[in-house]
């Protein structure tokens, strides 16, 4: 049998059922997808404590065998509880499992297993609510109980109801047994220098360790190994982009022009990061530049300035914004910037797909014959039949709301185009540095003068249910002195998502102990306040996504001039929508919300002379972590403190979004909240290695795990942001 190495086949080696198993449940296809799985924790004789004596609170592992299963309806909420009661031969525990009947198949009467979890009780018996569990048979019993009285840590993968977290030991005791050398993707002084393990030691010693000391210093490797590739896949990255060659798009009088009309200053932080896009855009290489900044913070007048720059020599600038609203608001805000003389030279052209068919055909022939030199639009923007005469600038305005498929898309209209990528969520350092390290990063943080700002409070309705009332009257208060306000809602219709058995919450996770279904959506909000006495003579309106496109910009319009005084929506109001007499914004079930959304959110008021109020409204218990959100954002009004707290409370995988799929995919060990330190270092390493030695000719073993690790998936990840 030849060598066995990280990129053999699992079939070629375990059996094709097994590798069949394998792929079905976690995706693997080669050995190194294997030997990548690494155990979450590990069972050891010290934990296996005897039921009877176990710490109530503690997180314990127990040996244990399967006594009686029973399944009851649960009281408060639709679904069955499974019950499973376990014993160890002296004490008894009890498992419980929400709606999960399929586990009555695994754990049958008789069958036994290491169950971890947290101890607690409930009615004077002791319990684990979904523990996790590896069931096993008796040859596996037999041969726990030998390891179990040894000092020899047991691994416990994650695992799935097909593959167990013992099937996974075993097969990687195969797969190990026979794998030969690995290459090091550390260079040997750096490795040596940091006292981290060789590569094939490490491997070894985070899946079959011979003492609990093994595990740590092979995590250390292996962690060390994720960033190092990582960084150094996207350095190569920016590499590529910096050999493409570039238009250079030098500044002139078109921006002098629009520079010498503007009324105000630009702030000191518009002036730094318009100087470098400036740069860029002269640059032999395209401009792959990330501009981060408040809400509000003027980083679509730093992108328009780019436009103005790329205009100069006859460029188009495309501008693709997430909805039809923002793309409709981004067209009039740059009309309007333009002013008399330059809107009509430059002709900024809107092209959505909600536009009237005649209409957007003749926006289409403005595009593609050039007239057009700023293009705004949303995914129309992606069209086949949508073509450019010289695309010199492409901005994505609301990065996270956009595949990399789409930013590619779009970019592949231009000859190696510019590429200006806006976010109004702040993006913690780590992030920045691990998801878009081929990208230049800016920050504006300093804000516009004259807005007076935004306080935020909560409304607490499970302590204080009348608060609602209050809520409601503090609008009215605000209508009458002659302001506006939004009211924003997680659905549209909360009664039809209800017996559609949809949940409607956009991003926030709902846990046990929670509220379950929306209450109150722009239908319901609406008829409400129709109904209410406080509103007699307020002007109320709806606005949400599934209206016709001309409704949309209509209503929105409406609100702009003063016309609407309460305007009732969804999240279709979250960016670009500036209405510098709107003072108040309720979010009515805030739990349901992200942190950086309700951020986003409450960014839509104070934005004039104005001071602007936020009502977060929550049943969410205190002490939850939906509340903790909510509470979170209360607290401060900084964007970028919020970001850290966002990524602590939902983790990186929520953070980094499908749209970074690929990046987030390698990372098994590393986490991005943690390791900051550990990647900075990975990261100004690989500058040197990548400086030294651009093809990685005398790096063999970083050149292989960039190839194993980030793969075809993950390079078109890199290459489209």
């Amino acid at each position: 049998m030849p060598a066995v190495t990280l990129e053999t086949r699992l079939e070629g080696v375990v059996g094709g059922k097994t590798a069949t198993a394998l792929s079905r449940a976690f995706g693997m296809a080669t050995v190194g997808d294997l030997v990548d799985h690494y155990p979450r924790r590990y069972a050891r004789r010290g934990e296996l404590t005897p039921i009877a004596s176990l710490p109530l609170g503690e997180q314990v592992t127990i040996v244990a065998e399967v006594r009686s299963v029973s399944t009851r309806p649960m009281r408060q909420r639709k679904g069955m509880l499974l019950e499973v009661v376990i014993s160890d031969g002296a004490g008894v525990l009890s498992l419980t499992f929400f709606n999960q009947p399929w586990r009555q198949n695994e754990l049958v009467v008789g069958r036994q297993g290491i169950f971890s979890g947290k101890v607690g009780a409930f009615k004077g018996h002791l319990q684990f609510a979904h523990p996790d569990y590896q069931l096993f048979d008796d040859e596996d019993a037999a041969r726990l109980t030998a390891v179990a009285h040894q000092n020899e840590p047991i691994p416990i993968y994650p695992a799935t109801s097909t593959v167990t977290s013992w099937q996974i030991a075993q097969t990687m005791k195969v797969v190990l047994d026979v794998l030969g050398e690995v290459p090091d993707p550390l260079p040997d002084e750096f490795r040596r220098a940091h006292g981290l393990l060789d590569a094939r030691t490490a491997i070894e010693r985070i899946h079959r360790p011979d003492l609990p000391e093994q595990i740590e210093p092979a995590r250390d490797t292996l962690r060390m190994h994720e960033a190092f590739v990582l960084q150094a896949a996207l350095l190569q990255q920016r590499q590529f982009v910096r050999a493409m060659a570039a238009t250079s798009r030098p500044a002139g009088d078109v921006l002098a022009r629009f520079d010498a009309a503007l009324p105000f200053a630009l702030t000191p932080d518009q002036a730094v990061v318009g100087e470098r896009v400036a740069a860029d855009l002269e640059g032999e290489w395209p401009m792959n530049r990330l501009v981060q900044g408040e809400v509000g913070s003027g980083k679509t007048l730093v992108a328009l300035r780019a436009m103005l720059q790329v205009a100069q020599s006859g460029g188009q600038s495309a501008l693709i914004a997430p909805t039809e609203v923002l793309a409709g608001q981004h067209l009039r805000s740059i009309a309007r910037m333009l002013g008399p003389q330059l809107a009509p030279e430059l002709m900024p052209t809107l092209l959505t797909g909600q536009q009237p068919a005649a209409e957007r055909r003749k926006a289409a022939l403005r595009v593609a014959a050039g007239q057009a030199r700023i293009v705004v639009g949303t995914h129309a923007l992606l069209s086949e039949s949508t073509t450019f005469a010289d695309l010199g600038l492409v901005v994505v305005d609301e990065q996270h709301r956009f595949g990399v498929e789409q930013r590619e898309s779009l970019r592949a209209k231009g000859t190696a185009p510019h590429v200006l990528v806006l976010t109004a969520t702040p993006i913690p350092r780590t992030v920045a540095m691990t998801v878009f390290g081929d990208l230049d990063v800016s920050t504006i943080r300093s804000l516009p003068g004259g807005r007076a700002g935004i306080t935020t409070h909560v409304a607490p309705l499970a302590e204080k249910p009348a608060w609602f009332g209050r809520v409601w009257e503090r609008v009215a208060e605000e209508a009458a002195e002659g302001h506006q306000a939004f009211i924003v809602c997680a659905a549209i219709d909360a009664e039809a998502t209800t017996k559609a058995g949809v949940e409607p919450g956009p991003d926030a996770p709902v846990l046990e102990g929670e509220q379950e279904r929306t209450r109150w959506g722009v239908v319901q909000v609406h008829a409400l306040l129709a109904d209410h006495p406080a509103y007699a003579g307020i002007r109320v309106e709806m606005l949400h996504g599934k209206m016709p496109g001309d409704q949309k910009d209509t209503t929105m319009q409406a609100f702009a001039r003063g016309e609407i005084d309460v305007l009732v929506a969804t999240t279709v109001v979250e960016v670009g929508v500036d209405v510098a007499n709107a003072s108040a914004m309720v979010i009515l079930e805030a739990d349901r919300f992200g942190v950086s959304q309700l951020h986003q959110l409450r960014g839509r008021v104070g934005r004039g002379a104005v001071p602007g109020i936020c009502l977060l409204v929550t049943e969410a218990q205190a002490g939850t972590p939906a509340r903790s959100r909510v509470e979170a954002v209360a607290s401060t009004t900084d964007g970028f403190a919020l970001a850290e707290v966002d990524l602590e409370l939902r983790g990186e995988g929520d953070v980094l979004g499908d749209a970074q799929s690929g990046v987030r995919s390698s990372l098994r060990l590393l986490r991005v909240v943690t390791d900051a330190d550990l990647i900075a270092v990975a990261r100004a390493a690989a500058e040197r290695v990548l400086s030294d030695d651009p093809a990685l000719m005398s790096h063999p073993g970083l050149a292989a795990s960039i190839s194993r690790r980030v793969g075809q998936q993950e390079r078109a990840a890199l290459a489209k942001n």
